[in-house]
C-alpha cells in the first residue's frame, strides 16, 4: 500500500524537487543558513500539520515545529540520505510529539491500560483492523475540519495512533517502536479510536 508520505515523495520527485532538495541539503550541511531556511519554508507547513494532529494544540504544534527544525539543523551531519529529507525530519517531529505526550500521560493511565490489556487479548481484533479506513479513502480535504474537531475529543494516546496510522500511514510495528508499547496495544488503541471517531463523524459519513 502506498502511504501518504510515499505519495508526497513521488509528487516531489515528479515536480523536480528531488535534485533541488538534495542540493539544498548539501549546501546546508556546509553551513549555508539560507539553504536551510529554504528547507524550513519547504516543509514547515506539513511538519506543523502533523504535530497539530498529534497534539491538538496550536501552541504546542508551533513550539514543536520550531524545536524540530532546530534539532534538524544541529543533527544535519547525521543525515545520510537513505530516505528523503522530509521523512528524516518527520521522524524527529514525531519523536518530539511522542515525548511531549508521554510527559502528560498520568491522567486516565490505569483505565486506558486496562482497556488495552482486554482488547489486545481478543483474537477477533486483528480482523477488525482493516488497512483501509473511511478517513483515508474519503480524502482529508473533505474531512479536515470535522476530523480535526473529532480528533480533539480523543485521549492523547488514541489521537496519536490514529494520526500515525490513518493519517500518516505508518504500520503498526513502527508505531509500536515509536511509542514504546507492543503491537497489540497499538491495535487496541487504534480500534477504540476509530470507534470514537466514527461516532463523532456519524452524521457526516452517512
Amino acid at each position: 500500500m502506498t502511504t501518504k508520505l510515499q505519495e508526497d515523495q513521488v509528487r516531489s520527485h515528479r515536480a523536480g524537487g528531488g535534485e533541488e532538495e538534495r542540493a539544498l541539503v548539501d549546501s546546508a550541511r556546509r553551513g549555508n543558513l539560507e539553504a536551510y531556511d529554504a528547507l524550513v519554508r519547504r516543509h514547515q507547513e506539513r511538519i506543523y500539520a502533523t504535530l497539530y494532529h498529534m497534539t491538538s494544540n496550536h501552541e504546542d504544534a508551533a513550539d514543536l515545529t520550531q524545536e524540530t527544525f532546530v534539532k534538524g539543523y544541529r543533527a544535519l551531519k547525521t543525515f545520510k540520505g537513505d530516505s528523503s529529507f522530509f521523512t528524516w525530519l518527520y521522524r524527529i517531529a514525531v519523536n518530539k510529539a511522542i515525548n511531549l505526550l508521554k510527559r502528560r500521560r498520568n491522567r486516565h493511565h490505569l483505565s486506558l491500560n486496562d482497556l488495552d490489556h482486554h482488547a489486545e487479548q481478543d483474537p477477533e481484533l486483528v480482523e477488525l483492523l482493516s488497512e483501509q479506513t473511511p478517513f483515508r479513502e474519503a480524502g482529508l480535504s473533505e474531512l479536515q475540519t470535522r476530523l480535526n474537531e473529532a480528533l480533539q475529543k480523543l485521549s492523547e494516546e488514541h489521537r496519536m495512533v490514529v494520526t500515525l496510522h490513518d493519517i500518516q500511514g505508518l504500520p503498526h510495528e513502527e508505531i509500536a517502536r515509536l511509542t514504546g508499547c507492543n503491537v497489540g496495544t497499538v491495535r487496541s488503541r487504534l480500534f477504540y479510536a476509530r470507534q470514537q471517531l466514527q461516532a463523532h463523524l456519524a452524521d457526516y459519513l452517512k
